[in-house]
């Protein structure tokens, strides 16, 4: 039987699979091209919105804990002795300078005093009549009428009945004094505590150690706040003063900030006051006090909380959004777009963050770099970005080149 043999169409079966094969390595081919092409493209930059550091006059702060101390305080203890008639004040009020708080009983006291005065009535009498019979004796012991020795014993009767009114007076002013001893007023003026001692008990006076406490008084404007700081930062305040750049030294009048523990900025100026003389060997700090208005009575003493003092002269500084400062373990750094539009890690140092949440950089960056403020999540150092600039007021309410503005005290 003779082989049939197909061609349709003029091809083999042959030619056919050889046609199929490079059809499919074209496709293989272009698929490859489309991938590299794609590949060589990469994503698009990622935008971001960059600003230069604004310019600022700022100045270093240092901040401490401490205490409102008050400016006066003063026990009110009794300086006689008796039955306690009176309190004539209610607990924790506000006191002026003379007013009435406590009454001693008065009626011995009284008693006392008329009889001082009795006593000096007497006394004068008889300084009258020895003072005349002296002036007499001296005209008889001249006309020989009495002897020297009857003359001495007028004058010196004259001499002891003078001697007796200075003393019944003494003794007057001493009864009147104790007298007045027994109504007590405030020396001071401020905020007395609560009454030690309640109305019919007995009071201890005087000037010794057993004396009865009956109520304290704290003067309460002006108010002083106390607080420590150690060596180091002394010796950089004095040095500083001592340079013309005068902050938290002995020179009384140093303008300082102060915030209560449930506020967030230093909305209260008081003046230094105070600084010890000596540095405290067990702890190596020293004491530092300033002075604090206090119309609204709100500062207590014994009260915590927190002075800014200024550790430096002002200085032009450069500021950036706390939010575009970044962590790397203990350092810190920002991202910066270069020439060629791609992010560039530098560290940085910090200074203090000012009220409107920028903050101080010390080192690393200079005014020309532009500095990645939003959109810093999406980037990698050596990333390809888009940088935007940042719009005018966005960045904390400050254009680039700020005016010399007062640091917050």
């Amino acid at each position: 039987m003779d082989r049939i043999q197909f061609k349709p169409f003029g091809f083999s079966m042959l030619s056919f699979g050889r046609a199929g094969t490079i059809v499919a390595m074209a496709a293989l081919l272009a698929s490859c091209g489309d991938g590299q092409k794609q590949q060589q493209s990469g994503p698009p930059p990622t935008p971001v919105t960059v600003a230069a550091p604004v310019k600022r006059q700022v100045s270093d702060y240092d901040e401490y804990v401490g205490r409102f101390a008050a400016v006066n305080s003063v026990e009110i203890r009794a300086r006689v002795s008796g039955y306690l008639d009176s309190v004539d004040f209610k607990d924790g009020q506000l006191v002026k300078d003379g007013d009435l708080l406590f009454t001693i009983d008065k009626r011995s006291f009284q008693n006392a005093v008329d009889q001082a005065r009795a006593n000096l009535v007497t006394a004068k009498s008889n300084l009258d009549y020895t003072e005349a019979d002296y002036t007499r004796g001296q005209q008889l012991v001249k006309e020989k009428t009495i002897t020297d020795q009857t003359f001495e014993q007028r004058a010196q009767a004259f001499r002891n009945a003078r001697a007796a009114v200075t003393g019944a007076e003494a003794a007057l002013r001493s009864a009147e004094l104790d007298l007045s001893f027994t109504e007590l007023r405030a020396p001071i003026a401020g905020r007395i505590g609560d009454r030690r001692v309640t109305p019919g008990n007995l009071v201890t006076g005087g000037t010794g150690g057993t004396t009865t406490l009956l109520a304290t008084i704290v003067s309460t404007d002006p108010i002083y706040f106390e607080f420590t700081f150690d060596e180091a930062s002394f010796l950089r305040y004095e040095r500083n003063a001592k340079g013309g750049k005068d902050v938290a030294s002995r020179n009384a009048g140093v303008q300082v900030g102060l915030k209560l523990i449930d506020e967030k900025d230093f909305e209260h100026e008081g003046r230094m006051d105070f600084v010890d003389n000596v540095i405290d060997r067990s702890t190596g700090t020293i004491r530092g006090r300033a002075v604090f208005a206090n119309a609204n009575g709100v500062f207590t003493p014994g009260m915590f909380a927190r002075v800014r003092v200024p550790a430096s002269a002002p200085y032009e500084g450069l500021l950036v959004p706390d939010e575009a400062i970044g962590s790397e373990q203990a350092r810190k750094y920002v991202l910066v777009v270069d020439g060629q539009n791609k992010a560039v890690q530098k560290y940085v140092t910090l200074g203090q963050l000012v009220d409107d949440k920028l903050r101080v950089i010390k080192s690393g960056i200079g005014p020309e770099d532009k500095v990645i403020v939003n959109g810093m999540a999406r980037v990698r150092p050596g990333q390809a970005v888009n940088p935007q600039a940042e719009k005018s007021g966005q960045q904390g309410g400050q254009p680039a080149t700020a005016a010399p503005a007062k640091p917050k005290q």
